[in-house]
């Protein structure tokens, strides 16, 4: 099946500015000429009716990219997969404006938070960006560090070196899940049961991580106080630390 331009808008049922930024965007292959005109076949609309049905579960479009230059035999596991994790982060969504209103701040402190890398927002079907409910808090606590005192170069810069080097173990822990999880026994497991895994061990990871950064953190600075000989800080960090222990809901 051969179509026209406003054919295959007709038959898709996707406005013609969605099409061409999909093929900008490299996800959807640019149309054969006859002459001037332009020709979509079958393969076409399969590929469109496939990136807007990922795009209405929740992926964006940086991530279905990703998938569809995968393609293969690994689509379904990937897709159910990214599926999983698309819906653990789906909340009410926020423009750069609207957050940097939200927070106070203004708009250009979130851009060099940005490029910095410690703030990566969600691309959006018309090339936008946005941030979620958790970014919004995750700001709202390091406003109030800074309401503490801290001085905010300091602060991003500390920020910045974590970053990275959580950044080298995130993809090593993926590696670890992609090769002992998805791809046991050399091949792909189901991808209900690959998605259904994700969802378990994920709070599981961030829970373990979260309290290995607070046993660490309190236990050096309670050692620092004790160094320093300052008993009334050392009995007051002590009590304080003994409060504020994280909890587990597994």
């Amino acid at each position: 099946m051969r179509y026209s331009l406003p054919e295959f808008i007709l038959a898709s049922g996707v406005p013609v500015d969605t099409v061409r930024y999909y093929q900008s965007l490299g996800l959807l292959h640019p149309p054969q000429h006859e002459g001037r005109s332009a020709v979509y076949e079958a393969a076409h609309l399969d590929r469109l009716r496939l990136i807007r049905s990922m795009s209405k579960r929740g992926l964006s479009l940086k991530v279905i990219g990703m998938l569809l230059k995968r393609g293969g035999a690994e689509l379904e596991s990937d897709q159910a997969l990214l599926t999983a994790i698309e819906e653990e982060a789906a909340e009410p969504s926020y423009s750069r404006a609207e957050l940097a209103a939200e927070i106070g701040v203004p708009q250009s402190l979130l851009l060099s938070i940005e490029k910095a890398g410690l703030a990566e927002a969600q691309e959006q079907e018309d090339g936008s960006t946005r941030y979620t409910e958790s970014d919004l808090k995750a700001a709202r606590g390091a406003l109030k560090l800074l309401g503490y005192g801290f001085p905010l170069t300091r602060l991003l810069t500390l920020a910045v070196r974590h970053h990275r080097a959580t950044r080298r173990s995130v993809d090593e822990a993926i590696e670890l899940f992609d090769a002992h999880v998805r791809k046991r026994n050399g091949a792909h497991e189901n991808p209900e049961d690959v998605a259904r895994g994700f969802k378990e061990i994920l709070p599981l990871v961030t829970a373990l991580i979260a309290h290995h950064f607070q046993r660490l953190l309190i236990n050096r600075a309670l050692k620092r106080l004790k160094k320093k000989g300052d008993r009334d800080a050392l009995q007051v960090a002590v009590e304080v630390s003994a409060r504020t222990r994280l909890g587990f809901r597994w």
